[in-house]
């Protein structure tokens, strides 16, 4: 690959994605493949007038072993240390870059009731901390090709012609493998004019149905908005770009009004565990019911870890004629596949989906309707065929997507 065009998609990362500011801390949580990108991305971090840049490395085969021999009582501790780290990070509010290339499978044999149970203890002391920081920072999620990773995308090759063809698939569907910075200028004016467009219907429900058996319907807040692309922080106005690729609109729809089943149209990797072929059944708002070929177990873990991972955070519209869908690459990475195809996402939802969140507190937003939880889970849903109608508050019907693309 290009050192120039890495080089390049590092500084896309720093200053697109997490717009890092002159006299920021940052903070890199990071895999421990390509840590030559790493370095790349300190240094840039560090040319875009960071004061210091941490990096946080993870190991899937450690987490194997801490969940195996640890107690479940230990898993779940919160050390008055981490506590402290917490609590820094929530005063100072560093940028954060989460990089992934981890493999989709690498957590298949984890204990997931057990790991589920300690995040669970651990929750009570995060979530308030975490409640502090809500949409007063930056951060961008993006990726970098692991070894074990590329050979799951691309079984075929050897493991440097496939590490190669995903940096090209990665460097193409984040619109980074030319002027990446101009490219993204223009593709948020694109995504901010479809927003603008879908918050003008005043839309009150979605209805989701396609050949597949998909057949859904899902309210929407009165007070919330379509999103997508770039963000902006509370207070300092910071814009970044949270995800990277993004294709996505968005919105979050109301707590405890979903009606139907959907079915997944790609594969979900859930904490290193692949869950595939699977449907969710909603009743009342909540999850009636899951089946899965394959990582029912982990789906199941997914739907019960508190009252609000049962429901709706996110309805994302993405068009199937898009970078992602066309490569005609089956990521099993979720930053990647659902890019490719409209999907939902069970627990938290985003506040920042309210019109002028910044006028109300956390607490005010969320009872309006947006759903809280220790979760944010996006699963793919999104077809060829798939048709999705709005209703208006007037009760008009718009077709806002058919067979599968933007019906406007």
């Amino acid at each position: 690959m290009d050192i120039k065009k890495i080089e390049s998609y590092a500084e896309l990362i720093v200053k697109v994605g997490a717009n890092v500011q002159k006299g920021q801390d940052v903070i890199i949580s990071a895999e421990l493949d390509q840590p030559e990108f790493i370095e790349m991305l300190v240094e840039q971090c560090y040319l875009a007038g960071a004061a210091e840049v941490r990096v946080e490395w993870t190991h899937q085969p450690l987490r194997l072993k801490h969940v195996k021999y640890q107690t479940v009582e230990r898993l779940g501790e919160i050390k008055d240390w981490e506590r402290e780290k917490l609590l820094y990070r929530a005063k100072t509010l560093p940028a954060m870059i989460y990089i992934e290339s981890a493999d989709p499978s690498g957590l298949d044999e984890l204990d997931q009731e057990k790991w589920g149970k300690s995040v669970q203890m651990r929750w009570p002391v995060i979530k308030p901390i975490r409640d502090s920081m809500e949409n007063k920072y930056q951060w961008v999620i993006a990726a970098v090709p692991g070894k074990a990773w590329a050979k799951k995308v691309f079984p075929e090759l050897s493991e440097a012609e496939a590490v190669e063809k995903l940096w090209q698939a990665i460097l193409y569907t984040s619109r980074a493998d030319g002027d990446g910075i101009r490219a993204w200028r223009e593709h948020n004016a694109d995504l901010k004019s479809r927003c603008k467009y879908l918050n003008s219907l005043s839309l009150r429900k979605l209805h989701y149905k396609s050949t597949n058996g998909t057949d859904f319907t899902v309210g929407l807040i009165p007070q919330a908005q379509f999103l997508a692309g770039a963000e902006d922080t509370l207070g300092k106005n910071i814009t970044f770009n949270p995800n990277i690729p993004s294709e996505e609109v968005f919105t979050s729809p109301m707590k405890g009004q979903a009606e139907g089943i959907v079915y997944s149209t790609r594969p979900l990797s859930y904490r290193g565990t692949m869950i595939e072929n699977f449907s969710v059944r909603f009743e009342n708002g909540v999850v009636a019911e899951v089946k899965a070929e394959k990582g029912e177990d982990a789906l199941k873990t997914l739907v019960n870890m508190d009252e609000g991972s049962k429901m709706l955070g996110e309805c994302a519209l993405v068009p199937y004629d898009s970078p992602i869908r066309n490569s005609g690459i089956m990521f099993y990475n979720t930053l990647f596949d659902e890019n490719a195809a409209c999907h939902l996402a069970l627990g938290d939802g985003f506040t920042s989906c309210i019109k002028d969140f910044d006028s109300y507190t956390l607490e005010q937003c969320r009872d309006m309707g947006i759903n809280s939880s220790m979760i944010h889970e996006d699963f793919m849903i999104g077809s060829e065929d798939l048709d999705i109608v709005g209703e208006t508050e007037t009760g008009e019907r718009v077709q806002i997507f058919k067979n599968g693309n933007w019906a406007f």
